[in-house]
C-alpha cells in the first residue's frame, strides 16, 4: 500500500491505496481517505503529516498480512489440560507498559538498584504494582497474585514486594521528581498553573501513631487518618504528593510542601490555585511574591456584609469581551449558559487583592434544584418527630434545621423542638449562581475564569484514587509502607492521566479502565492467543494510539512478541496539549 496526495487549487487530499489486478488489467482501489491536508494535520497530533500518512499506510499494510494468514488449531475433547496451568491473560496492561518505559522508570529502577545493592528485579515490582493498581486494584499480597495474570515475566516473589517498598519510600522524593523531568519529553505541561488540595484516607487500625492520627475524617470513619496534599499542574496531571499527620490543620500543609517543590522541580514563576478551606493568610503572603500568584475560593457566605451585598447586587455586571453593564434582574435563567463576572479591588490584611464574582444562570437553577430537594427531605424530617442529628455541612438537608428547648412561655424544658431555619434558607438562596475568588493576578479575566474552572481535575482525581484504584482503605502500618503504597498511586495516577490524554480525553476514567481490564486473551500452547474481550470504539481507539494489534482472531506468536516488544520502546514523539 502507498500512499497518494491529491492537489486542487486550495488543499490536498491523502488517500491511501494498493494495487490490485483485476479482469486482466493491473489497476489501484483506493484503500482509507485520510482527508484533507488540515484534518491529516491534526491526526499526526504534532507529527510531520506526510510522515505520519506513510506510518499509517505501513500499518495497515502489515494489518492485511496477519488477515490473510490463516491458522489451524487442533484440539482434543479427550486430553486434559496441564494442572496449575494459566491460560487466560491481560493484555490491556500494555498501553500502561508503553508509558512507563517512555518515562524511563526501567532506567530509574536500574539506578536504584545499582544504589541498594539489592538482587530482586525492582523494575518487574514497580511496573506490576503500578499495572494493578489501575486494573486490578487490591491489597499488596492479593496484587501479587493477580498480576500473574499480565502476560509478562514474573520474577519476583511476595516478600520482595515489601522490602521494595522500603526502599521506594526511601526514595519517594526523587522519584516524583525524576517522573516530571522525563514526562517533559513526551507531552506539554503546564506547571505555571498549580492547583493544590488536600484529602484523608483511613487505615485500617485503631491505634494511632507517627503519620496515622485521629482527624476530621471525609469518610466520617473512626479510624486514625493520614492526609496527602497534592500538586496538580494546569494540564491535569499530578506534579508531587507530600503525607502528613491525620490531625494536622491543612492551611499549614502548603508552604513548606511547595517550599519543596519550588526547589525539586526547579519552577519558578507559578500560579497556585486553592479551594476555600487551604485560603489562609500566610498562604497568602507567601504567594505574593513578583514570580508567584495565588487564585484562591472566597466564600461569599463569610464574607463581610458590605461585600457581600456589593457581590449579589444586581448592577454593574459584565460578559466578558463587552464593556457593557447588564442588570442580573433583565437576565433570563432558563437555557441561558453565560458567565457573567465583575470585579473590585479589596486591601484586608496587608494584602492588595481582586476580588472576582462570577454568576452562572444554569449554576443557579442547578443550586436551587438541589436546595428544594434538601427542604423536601427537611420537612419530612421534622413532621416525623424523630430526634435527628443535625449536621451543619451545607451539603446536608438537616442544617436547615434549628433545636430549642423552650415552653410556649419561652422559658427553658427538657422537650425539644425541631424548626426549620427559614433565614437560613432564604440567605442561601440569595447567594445561588454565585461564585467568587480573590487574586493577587492581573491577567485577563478569560484567564482567571479558565484557570478557575480547571478545579475540578484535582477533585476528580482523589475521586480516581479513592474509587477505581481503591487507595483506600489502607492495611499496611509501617509508615514508610504506607509512603510507598501512595507513591505507587500517584506514579499510577500520572501513568493513568497521560493515558487520558493521548486518547484526547473521549473517554470517562470508568470505561478506560474497564476496557483494560476487560482485554485479556486466551493463550493455545504452541499456536497463540484467542481474544476474548468485545471488540469496540474504545479499544481499537487504544490500540490505534499505541500501535497495537490484539483484535485479530487469532494473535500468532510473533505478532504478540512484536506487540509486547512495542510496548518496551521509549522513542516517541512529543504530544503538544491545546
Amino acid at each position: 500500500m502507498r500512499v497518494k496526495i491529491t492537489k486542487s487549487k486550495n488543499s490536498e487530499s491523502f488517500y491511501i491505496i494498493k494495487s490490485i489486478y483485476e479482469n486482466g488489467k493491473n489497476t489501484s482501489m483506493i484503500v482509507e481517505k485520510l482527508g484533507t491536508l488540515q484534518e491529516v494535520t491534526e491526526k499526526a497530533n504534532g507529527q510531520d503529516p506526510y510522515l505520519w500518512a506513510k506510518q499509517r499506510a505501513i500499518f495497515l499494510t502489515e494489518q492485511e498480512k496477519l488477515e490473510k494468514k490463516t491458522i489451524f488449531i487442533t484440539l482434543s475433547n479427550s486430553k486434559l489440560i496441564d494442572k496449575e496451568d494459566t491460560s487466560l491473560f491481560n493484555v490491556g496492561f500494555l498501553p500502561l507498559q508503553k508509558l512507563y518505559y517512555e518515562l524511563q522508570l526501567d532506567t530509574l529502577c536500574s539506578s536504584i538498584t545499582q544504589q541498594y545493592k539489592f538482587e530482586y528485579d525492582l523494575n518487574a515490582i514497580l511496573s506490576s504494582l503500578l499495572y494493578s493498581r489501575i486494573i486490578y486494584p487490591s491489597s499488596k499480597t492479593s496484587s501479587f497474585e493477580l498480576s500473574k495474570q499480565f502476560l509478562t515475566n514474573h520474577s519476583f516473589d511476595l516478600h520482595h514486594i515489601y522490602r521494595s517498598l522500603d526502599i521506594l519510600a526511601k526514595e519517594s522524593a526523587r522519584i516524583q521528581q525524576y517522573i516530571y523531568e522525563k514526562s517533559l519529553a513526551i507531552i506539554d505541561r503546564n506547571s505555571t498553573i498549580l492547583y493544590y488540595d488536600c484529602t484523608s484516607f483511613f487505615i485500617e487500625i485503631e491505634e494511632a501513631a507517627g503519620l496515622k492520627q485521629y482527624g476530621k475524617s471525609k469518610e466520617h470513619r473512626a479510624n486514625p487518618i493520614i492526609q496527602m496534599g497534592l500538586f496538580l499542574d494546569g494540564s491535569g496531571i499530578p506534579l508531587a504528593f507530600n503525607l502528613n499527620p491525620g490531625n494536622t490543620n491543612e492551611q499549614v500543609s502548603l508552604k513548606p510542601f511547595e517550599k519543596r517543590v519550588l526547589k525539586d522541580f526547579h519552577l519558578s514563576e507559578l500560579v497556585v490555585f486553592t479551594d476555600v478551606g487551604l485560603s489562609s493568610i500566610t498562604n497568602k503572603k507567601f504567594n505574593d511574591h513578583p514570580n508567584r500568584g495565588y487564585i484562591t475560593v472566597q466564600s461569599l457566605m463569610k464574607l463581610k456584609k458590605h461585600l457581600q451585598d456589593w457581590a449579589i447586587d444586581s448592577k454593574g455586571w459584565h460578559l466578558k469581551d463587552s464593556d457593557k453593564e447588564i442588570d442580573l434582574a433583565d437576565v433570563e435563567l432558563e437555557n441561558n449558559p453565560s458567565i457573567y463576572y465583575k470585579e473590585c479591588w479589596i486591601h484586608e490584611n496587608g494584602l492588595e487583592e481582586r476580588f472576582i464574582v462570577t454568576f452562572s444562570p444554569k449554576y443557579k437553577l442547578y443550586q436551587e434544584n438541589i436546595r428544594n430537594k434538601q427542604i423536601e427531605r427537611t420537612i419530612k424530617q421534622v413532621e416525623s418527630g424523630r430526634r435527628i442529628r443535625t449536621n451543619r455541612n451545607q451539603n446536608n438537608p438537616t442544617h436547615f434545621i434549628s433545636e430549642t428547648y423552650t415552653t410556649e412561655q419561652g422559658e427553658v424544658a427538657n422537650d425539644l423542638y425541631l424548626t426549620i431555619d427559614e433565614a437560613l434558607i432564604d440567605k442561601e438562596k440569595q447567594l445561588e449562581g454565585f461564585y467568587g475568588v480573590v487574586t493577587n493576578v492581573d491577567s485577563g479575566i478569560d484567564e482567571i475564569l479558565k484557570v478557575n474552572q480547571g478545579r475540578w481535575e484535582i477533585e476528580e482525581t482523589f475521586r480516581i484514587m479513592k474509587s477505581e484504584f481503591k487507595a483506600r482503605p489502607v492495611y499496611l502500618r509501617n509508615d514508610e509502607r504506607i509512603e510507598a503504597h501512595f507513591l505507587t498511586c500517584f506514579i499510577s495516577m500520572v501513568i493513568f492521566r497521560i493515558l487520558e490524554k493521548r486518547l484526547h480525553e473521549e473517554y470517562t476514567a470508568e470505561s478506560i479502565i474497564k476496557a483494560l481490564k476487560d482485554m485479556n486473551v486466551l493463550r493455545i500452547r504452541g499456536t497463540g492467543y484467542l481474544p476474548t474481550f468485545k471488540r469496540t470504539d474504545i479499544t481499537d481507539k487504544i490500540q490505534n494510539t499505541f500501535d497495537f494489534q490484539l483484535s485479530t482472531q487469532i494473535i500468532d506468536k510473533e505478532m504478540m512478541r512484536k506487540n509486547k516488544q512495542i510496548s518496551k520502546t521509549k522513542k516517541v514523539r512529543k504530544m503538544e496539549q491545546n
